[in-house]
């Protein structure tokens, strides 16, 4: 199951990680969103104990979502030692996702 991000435990999670992150910021209301939501459950599930995958819902955490200047949603940020290495806008297939997270393992 992917992580819950909030403004609260970013930096825990996200910023301190010694493994690469994979990041949906989503939405209830989107339609996209949900298409791609349960990729990224797959995902979390699949990479366990190789990666961070979280979910940040974009209506609850003004802070990050403002940050990393999030406008479209999905947007699916990919971190590694901290910085934002790849960006994914748009609902795309399972594998676009995981192509990106396999060449930051």
């Amino acid at each position: 199951m992917a992580l819950e991000i909030n403004d609260n435990n970013f930096e825990e999670l996200v910023i301190k990680s010694d493994k690469p992150v994979l990041i949906d910021f989503w939405a209830e209301w989107c339609g996209p969103c949900r298409m791609v939501g349960p990729y990224v459950a797959e995902i979390a599930v699949e990479y366990e104990g190789r990666a961070v995958v979280g979910k940040v819902n974009v209506d609850h955490n003004p802070g990050i979502t403002s940050r990393y200047g999030i406008r479209n949603i999905p947007t699916i940020l990919y971190f590694n030692n901290g910085e934002v290495v790849d960006k994914q806008v748009g609902a795309v297939p399972k594998n676009a996702l995981i192509v990106k997270l396999e060449s930051l393992l």
